[in-house]
Formats: structure tokens, C-alpha cells, sequence
């Protein structure tokens, strides 16, 4: 008695390959079809939500009467410092920033040369008088307008509008070195955080 033996062919791994890949192509585009509105809602929702800051300049030199983003000199004599070449304590540097956020950003925290600075939140920094008269360690918002304007508070933390530009006015809490790299940093109340070089005794205001 003969048997009869049947052959069957398996499916080449190749092309068993490509059909598995195909299927999960099909299969993507059409949960990617069905899913694209709801991908789109997220996207926008999170780009509403960007914090974004630009560093516009500073002014580091030790002169009497700092400027602003501009080029233009502050209202106020002495907003620098006593202009003796020395970087002292209490005397002031300012750093140029804008909002390219779509909202208005609440600042949390100022650093500079890694220590935090406090926020002083009236005329301190920019009033007339001697630099030994103004605090060190403090920090001061002042608003691009015809003339200097202090920022107003909102709940303790100081707000830059959308768009705005403003200048932050640095009191030192120390001395510092003419000619060395500072690290300026900027914390808003939601986590973001920015950081720039301030070189010590020099400006790139344009001036």
C-alpha cells in the first residue's frame, strides 16, 4: 500500500516580515485617523502653556549711572554705583529680558553668581543716594516706559506682562571680580528656568 505524503509550503520569512509591517502601518494610520482631534486639542493647550524668555543685554560696568535695554541712561544718578573700578557690595548691574510668552509670567526666584536674590518691590534700588545706602542681595523690576516705573506686586511675586520688556536691577550681596563670568538665573512660579552670562565689568546694551 503506497501513502500518499502532502506538502505544504511555509510562508517565506520575508515575506511573512513585510505583512507584519504593513499590518501595523494599517493599523497606526488608522488609530492616527481617529485620534487626530484629540492630538491636536493637547498640542494647543501645551503651547498656551510655554514660558518663553529672551535676554536682551546687561550692563556690568562699574559707572555711576547704569542704562537701559535700549542704550538710553537711567532716570536716576547713581543707579550704578561710586564708579571707583571697584565691584562692590550694594552697587548694581542691570540685565535686560523680555517675555516672549503668550501669558503673563510670575517670577519666583532671581539667582545671581549662584546666591538667591530677594525681591524689594519699591523704589529701593533705583532712589538717589550713595550705592552703600541700597541693600545688597536685592533685586528690583523696572518697566520699559517713558519713564522708570516700579512693577506692582501680585501676591508677593512681581509679573512681567506678555511681551514685555523690562530691566532687573541686581544689588551685589558681595564682591566681585572685574573680568569674570556671572551666572544669572530665572525662575518663574510654574518651574521654568533660565539661565545667561554676565560678564563682569563690560555691557552689551549697544552702547
Amino acid at each position: 500500500m503506497r501513502i500518499k505524503l502532502s506538502k505544504h509550503q511555509a510562508v517565506a520569512p520575508v515575506i511573512a516580515t513585510l505583512l507584519m509591517v504593513a499590518i501595523a502601518v494599517v493599523g497606526g494610520t488608522i488609530i492616527f485617523v481617529f485620534s487626530q482631534g484629540f492630538f491636536s486639542s493637547t498640542q494647543v493647550s501645551a503651547e498656551l502653556n510655554i514660558e518663553s524668555f529672551k535676554f536682551l543685554g546687561y550692563d556690568a560696568r562699574n559707572v555711576s549711572q547704569l542704562t537701559t535695554q535700549v542704550g538710553a541712561l537711567m532716570a536716576t544718578p547713581n543707579s550704578g554705583g561710586d564708579g571707583d573700578g571697584n565691584y562692590e557690595q550694594h552697587e548694581r548691574i542691570t540685565v535686560h529680558v523680555q517675555n516672549n510668552s503668550v501669558k503673563k509670567v510670575m517670577i519666583k526666584e532671581v539667582m545671581f553668581g549662584g546666591n538667591v536674590y530677594t525681591y524689594a518691590g519699591t523704589n529701593t534700588l533705583d532712589a538717589f543716594g550713595p550705592a552703600s545706602n541700597i541693600p545688597g542681595g536685592q533685586y528690583d523690576i523696572l518697566v520699559k516706559t517713558d519713564g522708570v516705573t516700579d512693577l506692582m506686586m501680585n501676591d508677593g511675586l512681581p509679573g512681567i506682562e506678555a511681551g514685555q520688556s523690562v530691566d532687573i536691577i541686581l544689588a551685589f550681596d558681595s564682591n566681585f571680580k572685574n573680568g569674570r563670568y556671572t551666572q544669572f538665573r530665572l525662575e518663574t512660579d510654574s518651574g521654568a528656568v533660565f539661565l545667561s552670562q554676565v560678564l563682569i565689568g563690560s555691557s552689551n546694551t549697544g552702547i
